[in-house]
This record gives C-alpha cells, structure tokens and sequence, in this order.
C-alpha cells in the first residue's frame, strides 16, 4: 500500500527525504499543485507525484503536511475522497482533531503529528496524539511509519500547541543562536568561514552531548564555565540581558499563537 504525503512544502519535503534515506518499505507518493515545485521533487527525489484524486483512493495512510490556511479547503476536497480505514496523520499546525474529523466523512482515524525539520537526515522529534476515532493500533502504526525520521513520542493532544512551539520552531532558535555566534566571531575579527565552522562544528558537538542518555544542560554548561573564565563572563553578560526569560517568553508567545490558529 502506499503512503501518500499531502503537501510538498518544506516540512512535505523533510519527511519525504528522511522517510526515503530510512528505506521506507512503502510506496511513497507526493501530491503537490505547484508545477515548479512537483517537477523539483519528482527530479529530486524519484518520486510520483500526483493529484489528490489520484492519489488518495490508492493510499493505506495520508500524511498531510500543507500551510494551516490551506487545511479547510484541503479537508473539503478530500471529503469526497477519502475511504474507511484510512489512516490521517496531520501534521498541520494549531489545528485540532477533532476540526480534522468534523469535515470528513464517518468516523475517520486521524493522527495529529508535529514533526521538526530535522527528520530529513533521521534527527527529527515527532510527537503524536490520537484524536477520537484512532486507537492504539493506529498510534502503533503511526510510530512504525516515522520511527525512521528520529524520535517518535505519544502525548495527549492538549500538549501539541507548546510542542509546537518547543520542537516544532526549536532548530530556528538553534539556527538564529548560530547565526548570532557566527556574527560575534567576525565581530570579534574572525574571518566569517572560520567564525560559521567553528560555530557549526561546536553546535553539532553539543548535539551530540546533550542527545546521550541522562544529558543534563546545566551540567554541560557548569562544566564549561571555570571559575572567573571567559565563558562564566559571557553566560553573565547573556543574563544581564533576560536571556533565559526571553527564551521562555518567545515560547509561550510561540505556544499561544498556535492555540490562537486552533480557534
């Protein structure tokens, strides 16, 4: 059977890459309107891409991944299209379960998923929740489907709004860190191709520090931080400017934004 994935936007495109590197065992198609676009992934890639009309009759599970504002006129249009059993895994921002099975027909068993950007090279954080009509079985099936992408985790859906903000935008608060570091090493009066490999270099170490099992931050950070050196200075001067409570603010504006699309 195969998968379909509604949508090859960015994240449309992040999931298609990570599922493809994961050797997906199912037939991947991709619905994508834009003709530029379509033809990128069908050179990129290998893959069909087709219309929702094709494509969904002949497919086990339907991975939507289009912009919130696109969603109603999405969702009226596979109304007609969709068949019983099928599996729905949205992975559309702020828009809740049971908005997703009011407009289609039956009971249908819909998945609602955020992913971050990341699952294209199999480092991605995926949480997952089952809205009224989808069962254990189907969460199962929806882990197995993503296991590949990264890390997969069940949450009720009351907690996908700050997931969303929390992973969902987590490598744009990452990416904006680097760029700042970056431009702080030429600043300082580094070239910008030393100052950008350093910074990269040293975030994927860090990575791969706090990605080990039992990783505690705080204590990553205490053992960088010797005792009137030069990092206690810059994590003093970060301080000084709110920059922790300005990173939980941005994540609760982040949180609240999405609530606000949900209604």
């Amino acid at each position: 059977m195969t998968t379909t994935i509604v949508g090859g936007g960015n994240m449309g495109e992040a999931l298609l890459a990570g599922l493809l590197a994961g050797g997906a065992t199912a037939e991947i198609t991709v619905v994508e309107p834009a003709p530029a676009r379509a033809e990128y992934l069908r050179s990129r890639y290998d893959v069909t891409v087709t219309s929702l009309a094709e494509a969904v009759p002949k497919a086990e599970t339907l991975l939507i991944t289009v912009k919130p504002y696109h969603f109603t006129a999405l969702l009226d249009e596979l109304a007609s299209l969709v068949t019983p059993g099928q599996l729905i895994v949205s992975a559309v921002g702020g828009t809740p379960t049971s908005s997703i099975e009011a407009r289609l027909p039956g009971e249908p068993v819909v998945v609602r998923s955020m992913p971050n950007l990341p699952v294209s090279v199999g480092a991605g954080t995926i949480a997952i929740s089952a809205g009224r009509y989808a069962g254990a079985a189907d969460l199962d099936r929806v882990k197995t489907l993503l296991a590949p992408l990264g890390r997969v985790v069940a949450v009720q859906e009351s907690q996908l709004d700050t997931v969303t903000a929390l992973s969902g935008g987590g490598p744009a608060y990452f990416a904006l860190l680097a760029e700042a570091m970056i431009d702080a090493g030429v600043l300082a009066g580094l070239p910008r191709p030393l100052s950008a490999e350093l910074v990269l270099a040293t975030a994927a170490g860090s990575g791969r520090m706090l990605g080990e099992p039992d990783a505690d931050p705080a204590q990553l950070r205490a053992a960088v931080c010797s005792p009137g050196g030069t990092t206690i200075t810059a994590i003093q001067e970060l301080e000084s400017s709110a920059f922790r409570a300005a990173v939980m603010a941005a994540v609760v504006a982040a949180r609240d934004r999405s609530l606000e699309m949900g209604r």
